[in-house]
């Protein structure tokens, strides 16, 4: 076994580092943003308690006459260490400033960001701008009033700066959280890399060819993926199980075909050989006036011009054209049948069948027809010689002349019906493809026979049972069905004996055929007949049989009429007694 070259990493060790370092990004991002938004927030909070000192400051202007003595006061009644406050006029003029003395003197502090970001929006701050009266850092928070601006602003010193940092607290949970869940996925991606490891090797082997192995499938473990790889597997498994079996049917076919009575060649869509069997070979070199050296050399036969231009006008895409296509070759005192079938991919197959023997049967067929034709002149020359006694013998007795005219009209009813049913023989062989089809329901043609019937059913004491359902449709010739039931009840009538009942039904049916039943509880058949019931002219007993008057083709009518239908029909014996015919029709 070739050994499975394994990767630096494991697929789970790959997909375990990428989630970790996923994971990482996120968690620095988060913290930096986390981060942001805390320093952020110290800030505003800062901004906020200083201007609310700022609101403080206003609303003891507003209640002094004097504004330096009033915030002087409140800056001592309410002092903050360091605080550094200051008002300043709408034009940026500083008219108070608790830090500095001659705050007449300081310069236009329009310019200020603080004082700038307030005349926009009401409020303002600056973090941590070095003052240019004092050289010393501060945060800076002003509030817009109706007549001027009041700035309070902190040392933006060592404590100032301990209390906006951050809360770090965020950070080492974000990093427990980041742990936890590294080791949570690192057990996942265990068990999904181990999958993934199995299946690759399973994969592997695969596309190799190699065995498998019995404990392929309890290697996975038990998750979704496991389920999946081993639901593969099992395919897998049947799949090569198929393609072996295939395998065999090939080697099945491929020898069927060589020993076939018929000559087979298969070709590719370049008219390259497949498949070609000896008989093939046989068969083309017979209608062939050369010797062949290869089977593709028989596209080049003149006989076979017909089959040659059908293939190559064959469309590229299937579609409404005929695919099929066949031929009658006569040659050198034989006659064969030349079949040729084009595939979807263009391939195709060349069939060639020496239907010589069945020629000559069809024709010694018809030719016993035709003299069995011509031996019914001996019901003619009967009823011949009878009216010829009745005619040169007038004083003929009454009894004997009514015995006469009896003979002759049960000559002449079989005279008819041996010639109705050879003309319908013929008819069945000769022009098959030329019987119209139309749309019969069985049950009720079965009870009109059974109605047409009913006083001979009534003297031999009877009974039919139809079993048939209602609406029943057979896509059919409606003569040939009445005959094959007609001749069936005839039969039993005629020869199965008196007291007896006959049943008639459908015993199973599938998409393609109905399967029916007509049996009698009559005295049946001894077996060495059974096989040769539905011979033309065939009789049990002869004797009997003249004397009742059957014609010998009713039974033969019942099977070609249902082999024209696409079915069959056997005889056989029931175990209680008495005859049963067991026969398929095609429903279309």
């Amino acid at each position: 076994m070739t050994p499975i070259n394994k990767p630096l990493l494991s697929f789970n060790q790959k997909l375990l580092l990428s989630v970790v370092a996923l994971f990482a990004a996120f968690s620095l991002c988060f913290i930096g943003y986390q981060y942001q938004r805390e320093k952020e927030f110290k800030v505003e909070l800062l901004n906020t308690k200083l201007q609310d000192y700022n609101a403080r400051l206003h609303e003891e202007i507003n209640d002094s006459s004097n504004i330096e003595n009033a915030l002087n006061g409140f800056i001592k009644r309410h002092k903050l260490k360091d605080l550094r406050t200051t008002v300043i006029t709408l034009d940026g003029k500083v008219i108070f400033d608790n830090q500095k003395k001659d705050y007449n003197h300081i310069g236009n502090h329009l310019e200020r960001p603080e004082i700038k970001m307030a005349l926009e929006s009401g409020t303002g701050y600056s973090v941590r701008r070095t003052s240019e009266t004092t050289g010393v850092s501060y945060f800076y928070s002003a509030t817009l009033y109706d007549d001027y601006i009041i700035r309070s602003a902190l040392p933006y010193n060592v404590e100032l700066i301990t209390s906006l940092k951050a809360d770090y607290h965020f950070v080492w949970f974000t990093i427990f959280i980041t742990i936890i869940l590294t080791i949570a996925f690192s057990r996942f991606t265990r068990k999904f890399g181990m999958s993934i490891a199995r299946l690759r090797e399973f994969t592997v082997r695969a596309h190799r060819d190699e065995p498998l192995g019995m404990d392929m499938e309890k290697t996975f473990p038990h998750n979704e993926l496991g389920e999946i790889s081993q639901h593969i597997i099992k395919i897998y498994k049947r799949l090569r199980e198929t393609k072996e079996a295939l395998y065999i049917e090939r080697e099945k076919l491929i020898t069927h075909l060589q020993s076939s009575h018929e000559g087979l060649g298969v070709f590719n869509a370049e008219k390259k050989e497949i498949l070609v069997n000896s008989l093939f070979t046989q068969y083309s070199n017979l209608i062939s006036d050369v010797n062949l050296q290869s089977a593709e050399e028989v596209f080049s036969i003149p006989e076979l011009q017909k089959i040659t231009e059908f293939i190559n006008n064959a469309p590229a895409k299937p579609g409404n054209q005929e695919r099929r296509l066949s031929l009658n070759i006569e040659k050198n005192g034989r006659v064969f049948i030349v079949e040729c079938i084009i595939f979807q991919d263009l391939s195709f197959e060349v069939s060639i069948n020496d239907v010589t023997m069945e020629e000559e049967q069809h024709r010694m067929k018809r030719q016993l027809t035709q003299n069995i034709a011509h031996e019914l002149k001996t019901p003619v020359s009967s009823i011949q010689g009878y009216l010829e006694t009745i005619v040169n013998n007038p004083n003929l007795p009454k009894d004997k002349f009514n015995t006469f005219i009896e003979r002759c009209y049960a000559q002449s009813n079989r005279l008819t019906r041996l010639l109705r049913d050879i003309s319908v023989l013929t008819r069945i062989d000769e022009a098959s493809n030329m019987i119209d089809m139309e749309k019969v329901e069985v049950n009720s043609l079965v009870q009109n026979i059974i109605n047409e019937v009913s006083l001979e059913l009534e003297m031999r004491n009877i009974s039919v049972h139809n079993l048939l359902k209602k609406d029943m449709y057979i896509r059919g010739n409606a003569s040939l069905i009445y005959s094959i039931f007609r001749n069936l009840m005839d039969n039993s009538i005629s020869y199965a004996g008196t007291d007896i009942s006959i049943t008639i039904k459908c015993f199973r049916e599938d998409e393609t055929f109905y399967y029916f039943s007509f049996s009698d509880t009559g005295v049946g058949v001894s077996p060495e007949h059974l096989n040769r019931l539905f011979e033309r002219f065939y009789r049990v007993d002869k004797g009997r049989s003249r004397k009742i008057g059957g014609t010998g083709l009713g039974l033969a009518i019942v099977k070609n009429s249902i082999l024209i239908h696409g079915g069959n029909i056997s005889a056989k014996n029931n175990k209680g007694g008495g005859l049963e015919f067991v026969f398929t029709l095609a429903k279309n």
